[in-house]
């Protein structure tokens, strides 16, 4: 047992006694065990390759589309015309999102990126994360409030903000008139911040769906987005040891809940 816990169990010898019985299991089991191992780490290898191969061959061309499509603009086009350039400048933003979101989605999952959670101050990221979408709810204008308060979190900055933000956006996306507000509460073993808006809401047999990947409602497939901001969401937070929680009520708003743990 000892060399098994070590991993250089070695015996191949046995003999028909119940010991060396025992042994012979042990030996099947670990030789399994290892198969599995070695599967699943080349699996991941695949993964990684090919993930790298997505992100390396579309960079450029995505690229090239948004840069000649602005390039297009500039020039006296008909109407119709820039009907279709703009149509065309869209979902290549569109597809680049998509496919940036993807990747860091696989990546996260096959274990490829490890979050790297430490002591942060709730209230300067979360003024961080309001700074990058206040203009888009100005737009649409869309009051927006930041009723956060101090306090330290664990969690991975970059990519918790990244998570915060993909619903921040989500909200003022399928909001129409009202208002958007961020808050803080604070638990034993958790702090909560939670996302409140005043858009069309959830019905109950939607809520279980919304973190699955490309799942939209409906309704709302008239509005901009993939369908993959929640997922990415939820994986960041589990990774980091925190969680997601959505109350909703048709035609009266959503509070998304995020759960950010207090101790490392």
């Amino acid at each position: 047992m000892e060399a098994a816990k070590e991993g250089r169990f070695t015996e191949c010898h046995f003999d028909e006694s119940l010991c060396s019985s025992l042994e012979s299991e042990m030996a099947e089991y670990l030789d399994s065990s290892e198969r599995l191992i070695r599967q699943a780490a080349e699996e991941k290898d695949t993964i990684k390759t090919f993930i790298a191969d997505i992100s390396h061959q579309t960079k450029t061309p995505i690229a090239n589309l948004l840069l000649y499509s602005e390039l297009l603009k500039e020039e006296s086009l008909s109407k119709e015309v820039q009907e279709y350039l703009d149509a065309i400048h869209i979902q290549t933003e569109k597809l680049s999102f998509l496919i940036d979101s993807l990747v860091k989605l696989s990546r996260l999952e096959a274990g490829i990126v490890s979050l790297h959670p430490k002591a942060q101050e709730i209230k300067g990221m979360i003024g961080d994360i309001m700074d990058t979408y206040w203009e888009k709810a100005e737009i649409k204008n869309l009051e927006i409030y930041d009723r956060s308060e101090c306090g330290i979190v664990y969690c991975d900055r970059k990519w918790t903000e990244e998570a915060i933000g993909n619903i921040l956006d989500n909200a003022i996306k399928y909001t129409d008139h009202g208002k958007i507000e961020i808050r803080t509460k604070r638990y034993e073993l958790f702090t909560a911040i939670e996302v409140e808006d005043t858009g069309p809401g959830l019905s109950e047999s939607e809520i279980p769906k919304i973190f699955s990947r490309f799942y939209r409602g409906e309704e709302f497939a008239e509005k901009e987005g993939v369908g993959i901001g929640l997922s990415l969401a939820r994986q960041i937070l589990s990774g980091e040891g925190g969680y997601i929680k959505v109350t909703s009520e048709k035609g009266r708003g959503s509070v998304f809940s995020i759960f950010l743990p207090n101790i490392g």
